[in-house]
């Protein structure tokens, strides 16, 4: 399984010298195995994803974890959907109110966007999930609803020999007495169970987190003691708050660094490419 990231900034773009290192895109990864293709998320950073002769079909699987703007503003730019000859299949949660193809209409749509999503030429199935399990190619999938305003899930990837996990948008913490240890009761702990590489939402301090509470993120002690507790091989810490700078990003990791973790932990950067055995 090839992983590659190609957007890990949370909430809006940010772009500038200050953020070149670690990147300014929003959510968006692509997932590699046997010549089929996964892109987790749809946000501005889909627009430089490379789709070459490794697809080994003419089918391309978004899967959204959230629709909110930060996770879809790359839609509109990401090419295949204006091949005729491409069949596209975009996963998103569930909602009570209103269909998935409804809520992406807001958005792909005048005056937001000049394309409606009726006339995309390519051949479009729209999927929505909850607590779901499916087959893609060689993938077996997992979705489960976590803890993150609106209808929100993460995904669990499990390919012919390795599970990633994908949580960028998570608030596991949320709650009265704070993080809930008993495994039965954690959010999204049966998508990170024992995975290979987990990429999670990390976008606070500690002490940020006291006055966020209920905005839908984690801390960076958060995400590692979710981590921890999952059992976890390797973790990313993503979402980056669009305000901290690269600098201010290996200020933020050297202080967690005072924690004892035996896994693998880094600071997820924009273009880095993982694969996993």
């Amino acid at each position: 399984m090839k992983i590659k990231l190609w957007g890990v900034r949370g909430s809006i773009t940010t772009t500038g010298p200050e953020t070149a290192y670690y990147g300014g895109n929003t959510s968006c990864a692509d997932v590699w195995e046997d010549g089929w293709l996964l892109v987790l998320d749809g946000g501005s950073g889909i627009q430089k994803l490379v789709v070459d002769n490794q697809l080994a079909n003419k089918r391309i699987d978004v899967l959204l974890t959230h629709l909110h703007l930060d996770h879809i503003q790359g839609l509109g730019f990401f090419k295949p959907l204006f091949d005729a000859s491409m069949e596209i299949h975009i996963w998103g949660p569930a909602s009570s109110t209103r269909t998935l193809h409804s809520r992406l209409s807001r958005y792909l749509s005048p005056p937001l966007f000049p394309v409606l999503i009726r006339d995309l030429p390519c051949s479009l199935t729209l999927h929505e999930i909850g607590n779901s399990t499916f087959q893609i190619g060689p993938f077996s999938l997992q979705s489960n609803y976590i803890i993150h305003p609106g209808p929100t899930v993460g995904f669990r990837v499990t390919g012919n020999h390795s599970v990633f996990t994908y949580i960028p948008d998570h608030e596991p913490a949320l709650g009265r007495n704070g993080m809930i240890e008993d495994e039965q009761w954690m959010s999204g702990i049966d998508l990170a169970r024992g995975a290979d590489l987990l990429l999670h939402d990390a976008q606070y301090t500690a002490a940020e987190y006291l006055n966020k509470k209920g905005w839908g993120h984690s801390s960076i002690d958060d995400a590692a003691l979710f981590a921890s507790v999952a059992g976890v091989k390797h973790l990313l810490f993503a979402h980056h708050d669009p305000a901290r700078s690269d600098e201010a990003l290996n200020d933020l990791y050297a202080a967690f660094q005072n924690n004892n973790y035996t896994f693998k932990n880094e600071l997820a950067r924009e273009g880095m490419e993982i694969t996993l055995p």
